[in-house]
């Protein structure tokens, strides 16, 4: 099984960052810098604030149904054509909460168009992700990389066009990148659907009102655990826009979105860990496998990655952002030097929180797979209100710094609870060479970073210095062994 996960694994990764690195640096990057921080921060706080009612148009069904298909195939067939039908009642049940929202907390009638259109993307991502959840629940590994890059890549093309294509007259509008967003996400989800269309049998859709409170009721802890987790994860940009007076608010939440980006091009690569683990989990656990070689070899690559990557952005903050964000035609020298420091204060502390959030995409999903969701659901509930009451503490007095601050505290909290859940739940044995090895390897990487920065050498070449240093360094220790590695490759057995 671990060979089959380090197979599917680097398939997957290598179509993502093949792709997704160049729409989050390249496209949505480019978009900030035609628009202006103030008018991103303006969209941004409100994509992610159709967010926090995602899971309304979900209800769970996603993760519950990729766990039941990978433990039973033959479910796809029997139930495909009822959830759809189920999903586009919870559209209309989402479109209504959402835009209420929306008017309670006084967004203007140009806030609540673009949260329609916001809104409406997102329940064709929430489809997509549900017709991905019975291709990966299935197995078919190859199938999902190319659904997972097809969105990103359609609007790569089109924003491409629309960026640098000099097919407009007039400048690139925010309202365009979310338009040519609608386009993909129709295109990909029409692609998907045909796929498991034809692994399904459909014939017709069918009303069946048993079987949604069925699914509904089986669901439910899947779905106040999204929602609890969209709510500390998602939230901060939304009460920075609204907390803070005038047109301030959208201005810091752009600040905040620009250090914000690099995390989530970062993030992509731990969550496509949970895509794979999710249905291997799920199955060892069904045929009383053990998952302990399994979780230990995927949260020793991602800790690797996640420290080397995120210790590397802190001690180069500065000169990344700088690189990435230059100055505006319109921004004086001193406004240009003040939004640089504090994005990349920000950048730092959001980056570190890549940490814990990478231990959570092991050790949350192997939790999710063995159905401890009510643990799940306490430990999220804790870390939303947590988080909440931190940004109101913060936010006033240090904008969205104190954003920053309070989403990495909640962050290492809520994976620490996790690790501990499931080292108690699944009776995982203490090794004290490994940990060792995992303390040694994070003070190493920090004495790498203060090295790298005594050089007298121009910045990148330092920051690979570093990466290269860390990675040797891995080796050296054996925290992970590249003959063991291979070797997993070698093996022509293993559970079906």
């Amino acid at each position: 099984m671990q060979r089959k996960f380090l197979t599917n694994l680097l398939i997957l990764l290598f179509m993502n960052l093949l792709i997704k690195p160049f729409w989050i640096l390249g496209i949505d990057r480019s978009v900030q810098n035609a628009v202006g921080a103030e008018q991103y921060g303006f969209y941004f706080a409100i994509f992610n604030f159709t967010f926090l009612f995602n899971i309304l148009l979900d209800f769970g069904i996603t993760n519950f149904n990729n766990r039941n298909i990978a433990q039973n195939h033959q479910l796809l067939q029997k139930h495909f054509s009822s959830i759809i039908i189920l999903k586009l009642l919870l559209f209309v049940f989402y479109c209504i909460i959402s835009i209420g929202a929306g008017f309670v907390i006084g967004y203007d009638s140009v806030q609540i168009k673009m949260l329609a259109l916001l809104g409406f993307n997102q329940f064709l991502i929430s489809f997509i992700l549900y017709l991905r959840s019975n291709i990966s629940g299935l197995h078919f590994f190859k199938t999902d990389s190319v659904i997972s890059v097809l969105d990103r890549s359609l609007m790569i093309l089109i924003c491409g066009v629309l960026l640098w294509g000099n097919v407009t007259k007039s400048p690139f509008q925010i309202e365009w990148f979310i338009y040519a967003q609608s386009v993909a996400y129709i295109l990909t989800a029409i692609i998907a659907f045909l796929i498991v269309v034809r692994k399904a049998k459909f014939m017709k859709l069918k009303w069946n009102r048993p079987f949604f409170f069925m699914i509904i009721k089986q669901s439910f802890p899947f779905a106040i655990l999204v929602l609890l987790m969209a709510f500390y994860n998602r939230i901060d940009s939304v009460m920075l826009e609204r907390l803070l007076p005038g047109s301030q608010g959208a201005e810091q939440a752009g600040i905040y979105a620009s250090a914000y980006r690099l995390l989530d091009a970062t993030n992509m690569i731990a969550y496509l860990f949970s895509v794979i683990l999710l249905p291997m989990f799920a199955r060892m656990l069904k045929f009383k496998e053990s998952v302990a070689a399994l979780t230990r070899l995927s949260f020793t690559l991602l800790f690797v990655l996640s420290v080397t990557v995120a210790l590397s952005s802190f001690f180069y903050s500065t000169e990344i952002m700088t690189m990435l964000y230059p100055q505006h035609i319109n921004e004086t020298l001193a406004e240009f030097n003040a939004r640089i420091t504090q994005t990349s204060t920000i950048f730092g502390l959001l980056m570190a929180g890549f940490i814990p959030i990478s231990t959570t995409y092991v050790f949350g999903t192997l939790l999710t797979s063995n159905g401890n969701l009510k643990q799940l659901n306490l430990v999220a509930g804790c870390g939303m209100v947590l988080n909440i009451s931190l940004n109101f503490i913060l936010i006033p007095q240090f904008l969205s710094v104190g954003s920053a601050y309070a989403s990495l505290l909640t962050q290492f909290l809520t994976a620490a609870v996790q690790v501990i859940l499931a080292l108690h739940i699944f009776k995982f044995a203490a090794n004290k060479i490994y940990l060792l090895k995992i303390v040694s390897f994070v003070v190493a990487v920090v004495c790498f970073g203060l090295l790298s920065r005594a050089l007298t050498l121009d910045w990148k070449l330092s920051i690979l210095i570093m990466g290269a240093l860390s990675v040797i360094f891995v080796a050296a220790i054996k925290l992970l062994s590249v003959k063991s590695f291979f070797a997993t490759f070698r093996k022509t057995t293993e559970p079906a």
